[in-house]
């Protein structure tokens, strides 16, 4: 598989989480649920790897770990209990805009028109599919899920700035931040919840797939094309995670996707594609080298012109 695909994996498999959470998880614990999926699996990548931080690391881990999982998890809480699923999504997926912008100041690369459009149809698409007749707004609600979508954006784009340092694998990286996020969603789950929901075989399952295949398997994959892959189309991967969780309400708890939802899924994953295109330069160098300007004329006149030069002759006009 090339590595947007199996970058496109982790939010694919976060996409879960909703039905997950729903039909196997105890109600009531949802912070539980987000430290059972962080801190039990970036222990294990530390057990695997045997690998720690060193020198400034130990500081941009910890930044990385609370921005992406431990500060990203209770804000998407305090938005969901606020919203509706289908605001609080909507809201969450403006992210990939807000990676565009912070990448000009932060990774110093030019806004592109491009992207913001596809990132306007991305928000779009996903309002269109989760985004009931009967929504209602709260201002404490879309504070948070703007909050969420901008901590993982800034998460994002400094993991694309620091990069991995030298010998960390991805699942190394990938361990630090989830333990890092882990500790600090520690306290923070037991002051907001209090004790832990008593948990029966489904539950197990459920948490053994959240901590799993929905924590150390997915965040290496993501980590892992964060630092190869362009971080704007990273960050437009992560509109698959609403889609995901459409289809299996579709499929799995009978409801119902009708035609705008159906136009709003082909929106969104026009604007996922569109994002993993490379940008497109129409400027072509002057045959004498660069420094000249750029020569925007068809091939065959720049090759006729160059031709025309090397026997004494004038080119065709422009």
């Amino acid at each position: 598989m090339t590595n947007p695909a199996l970058t496109a994996l982790a939010p694919a498999v976060w996409g879960t989480t909703y039905v997950v959470t729903t039909e196997l998880l105890p109600p009531g614990h949802p912070l539980f649920a987000g430290l059972l999926r962080a801190l039990p699996a970036g222990l294990v990548a530390l057990a695997i790897t045997r690998v720690l931080p060193r020198g400034r690391w130990w500081g941009k881990a910890t930044v990385l770990g609370v921005l992406n999982i431990g500060l990203l998890l209770p804000l998407l809480f305090v938005a969901a209990e606020r919203l509706p699923g289908g605001v609080a999504a909507t809201l969450a997926a403006a992210q990939p805009l807000i990676v565009a912008v912070l990448a000009v100041p932060v990774l110093h690369e030019r806004l592109s028109a491009r992207r913001l459009f596809w990132g306007v149809a991305g928000v779009v698409g996903v309002g269109l599919v989760v985004i009931g007749p009967s929504a209602a707004l709260d201002a404490g609600g879309i504070v948070a899920g703007l909050a969420a979508a901008a901590s993982m954006a800034l998460g994002v784009t400094l993991t694309k700035r620091w990069g991995r340092p030298p010998g960390a694998s991805p699942t190394t990286f990938a361990g630090w931040q989830l333990t890092a996020g882990g500790l600090f969603l520690l306290p923070v789950t037991f002051l907001a919840e209090g004790s832990p929901p008593a948990i029966d075989a489904p539950a197990a399952l459920g948490y053994l797939w959240l901590g799993l295949v929905g924590g150390l398997i997915a965040y290496v994959l993501w980590f892992r094309g964060l630092t190869t892959l362009p971080v704007t189309s990273v960050a437009v991967l992560s509109l698959l995670s609403p889609l995901v969780a459409a289809v299996l309400g579709a499929v799995l708890l009978d409801q119902t996707l009708g035609p705008v939802q159906l136009l709003g899924f082909g929106l969104s994953l026009a604007a996922i594609v569109a994002a993993q295109l490379p940008e497109r330069t129409i400027d072509v160098e002057h045959e004498d080298g660069p420094g000249h300007g750029r020569d925007r004329r068809p091939g065959w006149r720049r090759r006729a012109s160059a031709a025309a030069r090397r026997v004494g002759g004038p080119g065709p006009r422009p």
